[in-house]
């Protein structure tokens, strides 16, 4: 019988191997590797020391909720910062042209793929000819003539929000008081905005009453892949699955790995266990629609451009594939509009000379009696788009760099030459932050007006650029238009002294709770 000796000591020197080969791969190759430097990508600064040779700083930074912030910072003397062992960010407005301008050789990098569930959707498929396929089918979803035929569901969007707000407005600020007394604190602008959004685009999309914004919750019905039906948060299941991707998905020959391993750790699994939640809402909008599509109903939204052309010819998508689009019309459709709502208006409140102008702009075109501007009446404003655009170009909703693959043969970014199959990208927050907006870091609307404010149109970033810029703009673009112009008519409000807004940078930029004064202005004596 053998000993228990002899048993273990042949043990060991597996243990030591495995250790030497585990310390060698994924400590001593990658030094390798980046002090050979085949690409030539060691002449670029690195934005932490070991950045060039492992993705692991990235993902430490992006775990502090602020990458793009800091990434600013760092561009200010580093106009091209390598983040990664194969990832550039570009810190000059010259990159984006190159980058993201229609004709760019560039094309969506491998992290797009990673993240793709079963069926990919326009905002996340890498083939070109694949996205023109699915860009053809939806445009005419998005198309600007639409707008007409949409205006009356934003309109009662903002109805059903000021219903709400009247039954909670307070009495006025009292002469010279700039600051709401807390306990005068009824609406929480940030949730409010994320009720609207979210109703506007269920409407838009699905011809769908969600109902939050009458119900003041955002309890909603979820489908399981058994078909039974049950009940959750839909703003606590909207964003887990962004939220663990912006901070796991940086190394990308890991990922999936990375990914289920990290469903060890509580806080990893919480948000992989909601995220699941958000799924079930979306297979149950689907499945609603589908009914009253298959029972003849005929409706003037989103659903029924992806079923038909405008002939009335089926597309012939797969349903795996209108899934996805409708989980993307719904989270980008509803998340980026919510943010900058809720941004704008903190910007108003704390500008209150800018608050001023706009009413002024805005009174000038609206009947006192007026509850929600007609989008023909505000639509040309041009210090209301001045605003918006000034809040977008502040605080993007979507501050990160977008990522991108230079072309298997290299190319020039701002006149550096980047060698093949590169990741590159220019972060919004960065862009907006650069020496091409003066004063950067300050609101000051006026910046877009003129012939200067034309020209600064082609640095604006918060909807991305070129062939893959956001298709949904002008829906975002008619939401906050009418809801702005239309609050800034109705209601004053006011924050806290000392109020500032939390925010945590995923693929979003997260805001924290907004708790404003609000209360009915008397348009016959202001």
């Amino acid at each position: 019988m053998p000993s228990i000796q002899s048993s273990v000591q042949p043990s060991i020197p597996y243990a030591a191997l495995t250790a030497v080969l585990l310390i060698g791969y994924f400590f001593v190759w990658p030094l390798i590797v980046y002090f050979r430097d085949a690409k030539g990508l060691r002449r670029f600064h690195n934005f932490a020391p070991l950045s060039g040779a492992s993705n692991i700083p990235f993902m430490v930074l992006a775990h502090g909720g602020a990458r793009s912030s800091h990434l600013t910072q760092l561009h200010k003397t580093h106009p091209i910062l390598r983040t990664g062992t194969n990832t550039l960010s570009f810190g000059d407005v010259r990159a984006i042209k190159d980058i993201y301008g229609h004709g760019s050789p560039c094309t969506k990098d491998d992290q797009y793929n990673l993240l793709a569930g079963t069926h990919y959707h326009l905002a996340d498929v890498t083939d070109k000819h694949d996205h023109q396929r699915k860009r053809k089918i939806l445009s005419s979803a998005y198309a600007l003539k639409n707008l007409e035929g949409w205006e009356h569901k934003v309109s009662d969007k903002v109805e059903r929000t000021f219903a709400h707000f009247d039954s909670v407005c307070t009495r006025p600020l009292a002469k010279g008081q700039v600051f709401a007394d807390p306990g005068d604190l009824t609406v929480d602008c940030r949730a409010w905005t994320n009720f609207f959004s979210l109703d506007a685009i269920a409407d838009i999309g699905l011809s769908e009453r969600l109902g939050l914004l009458d119900r003041g919750h955002d309890r909603v019905d979820a489908r399981r892949m058994d078909g039974t039906v049950y009940e959750c948060s839909l703003r606590e299941s909207l964003y887990p699955v962004a939220t663990k991707q912006s901070l796991l998905s940086w190394t990308y020959d890991w990922y999936k790995i990375i990914d289920k391993v990290s469903d060890l750790v509580p806080y990893y699994r919480r948000l992989s266990s909601k995220g699941k939640h958000w799924d079930a809402i979306v297979v149950q909008r689907a499945a609603l629609r589908l009914e009253r599509y298959r029972a003849g109903e005929k409706l003037d939204d989103f659903f029924q451009a992806l079923m038909e052309n405008k002939n009335g010819e089926p597309n012939s998508m797969e349903w795996g594939e209108i899934v996805a689009e409708i989980n993307i019309m719904m989270n980008a459709g509803s998340v980026t509009t919510a943010i900058a709502l809720a941004n704008v208006l903190h910007q108003l409140i704390c500008h209150p000379d800018v608050l001023q102008r706009l009413r002024d702009e805005v009174d000038a075109v609206l009947d006192p009696d007026e509850v929600v501007a007609p989008y023909d009446k505000v639509k040309h404003l041009p210090y209301l788009r001045a605003c918006l655009d000034e809040s977008l170009r502040l605080h993007p909703p979507t501050p990160h760099g977008l990522t991108r693959k230079t072309p298997p043969e290299g190319m020039h970014v701002m006149g550096e030459w980047i060698p093949g199959n590169t990741t590159v990208a220019v972060s919004a927050l960065v862009a907006h932050r650069s020496a091409a907006f003066k004063d950067a870091d300050h609101f000051q609307p006026e910046r877009w007006l003129g012939e200067d404010g034309k020209k600064l149109q082609s640095y604006f970033i918060s909807f991305s650029a070129g062939a893959r810029g956001c298709i949904g703009r002008n829906i975002s673009y008619l939401e906050q238009t009418v809801f702005v112009a239309s609050m800034v008519h109705r209601y004053g409000f006011a924050l806290a002294e000392g109020f500032e807004m939390q925010r945590r940078e995923t693929m979003n930029w997260i805001l924290g709770e907004m708790p404003i004064k609000i209360w009915r202005r008397d348009l016959g004596t202001e």
